[in-house]
This record gives C-alpha cells, sequence and structure tokens, in this order.
C-alpha cells in the first residue's frame, strides 16, 4: 500500500512542478506521459530530502511537500536542458 501512495503523492507532486514551470516539456501524452510525470514527482522527492539533509534537517527528516516540489523542479530544469522542451505546433 505505500508504493501506491507513493506514486500518488508523486504524481501530484510532479503535475504541481509542470505547472509551476512555465513551458512545455517533451513527454508523450498518455499513460506514460502520466508515469514520466509521477516518476519525476518521486525522484523530486528524493532530491528534496538530499538538499534538506544536506543543509539543515536531521538524520530522521521526512521530506515535506516544499522541498519535494523544489526537487521535482530542479529535476524538470535538468529533464529540459538535456531534452529541450516540446517542438509547438
Amino acid at each position: 500500500m505505500d508504493i501506491i501512495w507513493t506514486v500518488i503523492v508523486g504524481l501530484i507532486v510532479g503535475v504541481i512542478a509542470r505547472f509551476l514551470m512555465p513551458g512545455k516539456e517533451a513527454f508523450p501524452a498518455g499513460v506514460l506521459g502520466l508515469l514520466l510525470t509521477a516518476l519525476l514527482g518521486i525522484g523530486g522527492a528524493f532530491v528534496g530530502s538530499f538538499i534538506a539533509k544536506s543543509l539543515w534537517a536531521a538524520d530522521n527528516y521526512v521530506v515535506g511537500w516544499i522541498m519535494s516540489i523544489i526537487g521535482a523542479l530542479i529535476l524538470l530544469f535538468i529533464y529540459r536542458l538535456i531534452f529541450g522542451r516540446a517542438n509547438p505546433v
């Protein structure tokens, strides 16, 4: 059950990050795009946790929503640097 909650929270964080960063990514449409968005959010939670633990948090720090979104924004920025934005039609 924890995996399902992780994916749901990751999807929410990924959608928020994609909403906050202007422009459009080269993610495919459909289920694969949703899966990549969820992976972006889950990865963002790990990046946010790493940043928080490096700067101020204790060993048992549980990443919060804000740090998860910041981590997802960082990953989204790196994704855009590597793969670019979607081509406008």
